[in-house]
């Protein structure tokens, strides 16, 4: 294993268990942006799809997992637990701005218009280059 890879994987844990964290021990989620945490999850989902397909190792299995675990669980958060403290207001992010692109630029660059990556040939996923553009 890469050990850059393995430091990447462990600071972007970090970063997502000390907003998980922040946000339980203050009981808000103010300042956070709730559409921002919905792209993340959205992106991790999209981007770990394989995990149904292709299997690498349990290390890359168990990051997956958690990662789509903890994105869910930010959203649940800001969206449901402590939804009294978040200003909608002031979340003014404008979505489609980067999901319409994104979009446009995964069917251009594909290979193949096939939902999940095929194993059987050079099949770009969909979902995995609109996640990645």
């Amino acid at each position: 294993m890469n050990l850059f890879r393995f430091l990447g994987d462990l600071s972007h844990l970090l970063a997502i268990i000390l907003l998980l964290l922040k946000i339980w021990k203050s009981r808000s989620c103010a300042g956070i942006s709730g559409k921002s945490q919905v792209l993340f999850a959205v992106v991790f989902t999209a981007r770990y799809l394989d995990l149904f397909t292709n299997y690498i190792s349990l290390y890359n299995t168990c990051m997956k997992v958690v990662y789509i675990a903890c994105s869910f669980t930010t959203v649940w958060m800001i969206y449901s637990k402590f939804k009294a403290t978040y200003d909608g207001n002031h979340d003014t992010f404008r979505v489609e701005f980067l999901v319409v692109p994104t979009a446009i630029l995964a069917f251009l660059v594909n290979h193949d218009f096939t939902p999940l990556e095929s194993r059987s040939g050079p099949g770009a996923d969909l979902l995995r280059l609109c996640s990645i553009a």
